[in-house]
């Protein structure tokens, strides 16, 4: 029978202006300089008024929707789960998210409707790939070992923590807000969802970023931690990391160095204050271009 290991509490830290590297904004930095400004540094805009970017940056995506929707079902199941026991019913767990995906369609912007590539999109344009994905994790292995073994230990999960994830790597403020962790006997179990494409090296440094976060604040040992991803489609599969001391360190240097080539693009580090908005340079990956929620901004040559 799996033991439960009880988790100190995560650290709280003083609110501070200071940038904080995390995954996710250092690939929009290293992607597009131009639109990492518009991401994080719109109120500093002196031409374009910052609600307009802002009605820009709340646009979402089919796929970007589609990952929202699986990610915030699987996460409502698990406190669900944290209650009770019971089987799921799948024909009501189903109808829940067909709810949940017309609840959440009908309240967003599409890009692909507001740059004129459709007329609509509508839950029942979403929904299939749900349903799919989600049955997908209904009938995975992962979910019997939550079942069987990883139930146990329910009151100790830690589903989404409040805020963003904020830790410390090397002395430097991170961000590495994990989906899913659960101790089960000696070990530190961190789950991933994701719906998009594998992308095994991208992710297996968010894994190791998870690893240190649960490191600093449960004050354990990378042999304890076992961090994965789960890919749901378009099957069910999974991608964990063997954590290793020289690759930590790696990542730690790696953090450093890319907080500081943002650094790099600040007139005042300690209160998080951009040079001027011409020195963030566009890209000129056309690739990017063409994705990218700003683009009508770009076109317009502001």
């Amino acid at each position: 029978m799996a033991s439960i290991m009880k988790l100190p509490k995560i650290k709280k830290f003083p609110f501070t202006d200071i940038l904080g590297w995390s995954v996710s904004r250092y690939d929009r930095f290293n992607n597009c300089k131009r639109q990492y400004f518009y991401d994080y540094y719109a109120k500093f805009d002196k031409e374009i008024p910052f609600d307009n970017i802002q009605r820009l940056k709340a646009l979402t995506s089919t796929a970007l929707e589609t990952g929202n929707i699986v990610h915030d079902i699987i996460r409502d199941l698990l406190l669900r789960m944290q209650k009770t026991s019971k089987p799921i019913d799948k024909k009501k767990f189903l109808l829940y998210a067909f709810e949940k995906t017309n609840a959440y369609c009908s309240a967003k912007t599409f890009t692909e409707v507001y740059y004129k590539q459709k007329d609509s999109v509508s839950g029942d344009d979403l929904y299939p790939a749900v349903e799919k994905t989600l049955l997908n994790f209904l009938n995975s292995q992962r979910l019997r070992w939550i079942f069987e073994t990883a139930l146990k230990a329910s009151e100790n999960w830690v589903i989404e923590p409040a805020g963003f994830g904020e830790t410390r790597i090397a002395g430097y403020k991170a961000y590495c807000k994990v989906d899913y962790l659960i101790p089960v006997d000696d070990k530190i179990y961190i789950l991933d969802w994701k719906t998009g494409k594998q992308d095994i090296k991208k992710h297996s440094k968010q894994l190791m970023g998870y690893a240190l976060w649960a490191s600093y604040h449960f004050e354990t040992g990378y042999a304890e931690i076992i961090p994965s991803i789960a890919y749901l489609c378009p099957s069910y599969s999974e991608s964990s990391v063997e954590l290793q001391e020289n690759d930590l360190e790696i990542l730690k240097k790696q953090i450093v160095d890319e907080t500081l080539q943002m650094y790099g693009y600040l007139s005042n580090i300690e209160k998080n204050i951009p040079k001027p908005k011409e020195l963030f340079e566009k890209t000129d990956n056309g690739f990017f271009c063409k994705y990218c929620n700003y683009r009508e901004i770009c076109q317009n040559n502001y």
